[in-house]
This record gives C-alpha cells, sequence and structure tokens, in this order.
C-alpha cells in the first residue's frame, strides 16, 4: 500500500507553509489595507495592483467542472514546469532519493532533477518508442517519480496504457504522466482513473491544445494529499492576476478549441503524406501530437538550410533513439506549404 505522507520528504510533511495576507480573508469584497499594495491603482489603469487569488478558486472550479475533476484533486502551476520542480522537491531527499526518466523525453524532468540535486535514472524506450516494463520496474530502487510522457517528445506517439497500467500497479512511488499533447491523440486522457490509482499523477497544460503558451498555466491532477504537499510548498502567488482572468475567459471557449486541434489534425495528416513524398525523407513517424519526428538523410545539414531560409525546426539528432531526426511543429498551412516548398529545392 502506499502511504503517501510517508513518501513525502520529512521537512515537507512537518513544514507551516508561509502565510500571505489572502489566507486570513476568504471575502471578495471590502477595504483591503493587509497586503502592502499600492492602493491608488495601476499605471496602466487596469485592475492590475491587488496580489491575485493565491488559491485560484474561481479557476480551479471551472476547470475542474470542465475535466470531471475536484478542486481538491488539481493543483495549478506556473507551467507545467513548476509542477515538475514541485514534485520533485516535495518528495525527493537531495543526494538520496532518485527520480525515473525515459529517454527519449521531455527534457525538463532532468534538468529539474539536476537543479535539486536528486540523482536521475534513465531506462531507454524501446526501438519502437515503447515502454520497457520489465527494465523500468527492475530498476526502481531508491526511485520516488517515475515521469511518463505521453503522447512523448519528441518520439511524437503515445505509450501503451497497458504498459503504463503494469508500473502502476507494481511500483510503490509517484507515476506522473505528462498529457501535454493529449488532446492530439485517439487514446483518451488517464483522469477517469485518477480514482484507482492513489500513486497516479496527471499533468495537462493550456499551451498546446488551448493556444495559450504565453500565459504559462500547468494543471496537475493527483489524490488531495498529493495536491496538498504541492500547495504547501508552492511560492503564494505562483499563478498571476492576468493569467487567471485569460485562463477563465479561454474556459469559455471550448469549442473554438476543439475547432482548433480539428484544424491541426488535418494539417498533421496533411504534412505527414507531403514530407513521405520527399527523397531525402527516410522516415516519418507516427504522430499522436501536434508535431512529428522525421528521420533525414543529413539531418543536420537539412536543418541548417532550413535556418538560413528562417524555416525554425528542432534538431534532435543528438538526442539517443532519434538519430538523424528533426522534430517539426504542425503549422498552418501556409507555413507547412511554404516548408515543404524549401524542402524540395535542398540539394545538400
Amino acid at each position: 500500500m502506499l502511504d503517501i505522507q510517508r513518501l513525502a520528504r520529512k521537512n515537507v510533511r512537518e513544514l507551516k507553509p508561509y502565510s500571505c495576507a489572502r489566507d486570513e480573508y476568504n471575502g471578495d469584497t471590502g477595504i483591503f489595507l493587509d497586503a502592502n499594495e499600492n492602493s491608488i491603482g495601476s499605471v496602466l489603469n487596469i485592475d492590475l495592483n491587488r496580489y491575485p487569488d493565491p488559491r485560484q478558486i474561481e479557476l480551479k472550479a471551472r476547470i475542474a467542472a470542465i475535466k470531471g475533476s475536484t478542486m481538491d484533486r488539481l493543483f495549478l502551476g506556473n507551467g507545467s514546469d513548476e509542477v515538475i520542480d514541485l514534485l520533485i522537491r516535495a518528495f525527493c531527499e537531495p543526494a538520496d532519493d532518485k527520480i525515473m526518466i525515459l529517454p527519449p523525453t521531455y527534457g525538463m524532468y532532468k534538468v529539474a532533477a539536476d537543479i535539486n540535486n536528486v540523482a536521475l535514472v534513465e531506462v531507454l524506450l524501446t526501438p519502437a518508442f515503447q515502454i520497457d516494463t520489465v527494465s523500468v520496474l527492475r530498476n526502481t530502487d531508491s526511485v520516488k517519480l517515475i515521469f511518463i510522457c505521453s503522447p512523448n517528445n519528441p518520439t511524437s506517439n503515445c505509450l501503451r496504457e497497458s504498459d503504463i497500467q503494469k508500473i502502476l500497479e507494481n511500483f510503490i512511488g509517484l507515476v506522473i504522466i505528462d498529457e501535454a499533447y493529449i488532446d492530439f491523440a485517439p487514446e483518451h486522457s488517464w483522469l477517469p482513473k485518477l480514482n484507482q490509482y492513489p500513486n497516479l499523477v496527471i499533468m495537462q497544460t493550456f499551451s498546446k491544445a488551448w493556444g495559450l503558451a504565453s500565459i504559462r498555466l500547468g494543471m496537475a491532477f493527483a489524490d488531495s494529499q498529493i495536491i496538498e504537499l504541492l500547495t504547501k510548498i508552492k511560492y503564494p502567488y505562483n499563478v498571476n492576476g492576468a493569467t487567471q482572468q485569460l485562463a477563465l475567459e479561454a474556459l469559455s471557449y471550448v469549442d473554438k478549441k476543439n475547432d482548433l486541434v480539428a484544424q491541426i489534425l488535418t494539417e498533421r495528416e496533411a504534412l505527414i503524406k507531403q514530407l513521405k513524398n520527399l527523397k531525402i525523407v527516410k522516415t516519418v513517424y507516427p504522430s499522436d501530437a501536434n508535431f512529428v519526428l522525421v528521420k533525414f538523410q543529413g539531418a543536420k545539414k537539412v536543418f541548417d538550410f532550413l535556418i538560413d531560409k528562417q524555416i525554425i525546426v528542432r534538431d534532435r539528432s543528438n538526442v539517443i533513439r532519434c538519430e538523424e531526426s528533426l522534430r517539426i511543429t504542425v503549422g498552418t498551412a501556409e507555413e507547412n506549404k511554404t516548408l515543404i516548398n524549401t524542402l524540395k529545392i535542398y540539394r545538400g
């Protein structure tokens, strides 16, 4: 049985969190003379002179309703990167505990571990970009967290549900599924299964499908005990007021978000088809995301050629299992057309 409190760091369990001014009064109206704000106003003549709600109550209520969750199982962060950092800080003793990642995968898991002086266990995905569950479960000594990106970045594919389920059922620690790209995938989110697994953490974001990368808003769904620990150690006003306002407005446009996703999926299929017709393309890997991983003949030269034409893609050639590959985000119809036409004139 998983004891979340024992899994957490002792100093975090015993920590008395900082109490900000807004923690002492839950009302929305009144004469606010408690937080040393500029009571006169803002230089921008808009309502930004007050600190934002540190609990993000209104925003959490809307998100929870849309996602079919509850507020006590939802944490909001300054992008998903904050969630990654807080999970490591809450559960991993520096220079003692470890996290596990499954390369090739999102680079911030390793960066956050390095910042927090937490050791890394790396278990490679198979050549087909799937989980080697035997190796994962064989190498969990001192591992507190396993990060699984699905759909995976940079390979763009979903990882098999049965493999993730096996890890969830056999690992005494937290399994974090990063679903940043789940809106573009045929597979469903793990959110409906949250009740089944107390060690499951699901990360999602407003950056991709919602088209709100600039406002930096990430979500984590988990057992209420995990959410409570993250809330205890976060900075008081980690999600700024402008972000909360814009996210609330965006949540009124779920249909528009779905339309954007549909457009990206249409463009993705068209882009894949055209890439496969190019002689310099060796492989276009199947995609469940808003990008594709493409193996080229001489990827670095192709990358430099595109840069020279002011077409910026991501060179993943130095990433294990992604040799000679470029990661290409699905652009607008016009951008994709320009990319393909430029690749057609490439001569190496």
